[in-house]
């Protein structure tokens, strides 16, 4: 049964990071490399909804008066 946990983005893109290094070791057999690439998959399709819901919601809260306005993060 699989496990549904939400978590936030920098918890995925944490598990993300450490499948990548467990793939890349190639030290694990071919049926658990398949399970940990689709887990990976998975992972990133949260994490991309994620980054595109904050981007969102920037855009929101940086519209103003119906026009968008974009500032700098820099103090300048």
């Amino acid at each position: 049964m699989a496990r549904k946990k939400t978590s936030t983005f920098e918890d995925s893109l944490a598990e993300l990071e450490q499948l990548v290094s467990k793939l890349e070791q190639g030290d694990i057999s071919l049926e658990e490399s398949l399970k940990s690439f689709e887990h990976g998959v998975n992972l990133t399709r949260t994490c991309q909804k994620a980054l595109q819901e904050a981007e969102q919601k920037i855009q929101i809260l940086t519209e103003q008066n119906g026009n968008q306005s974009l500032e700098s993060f820099t103090d300048e």
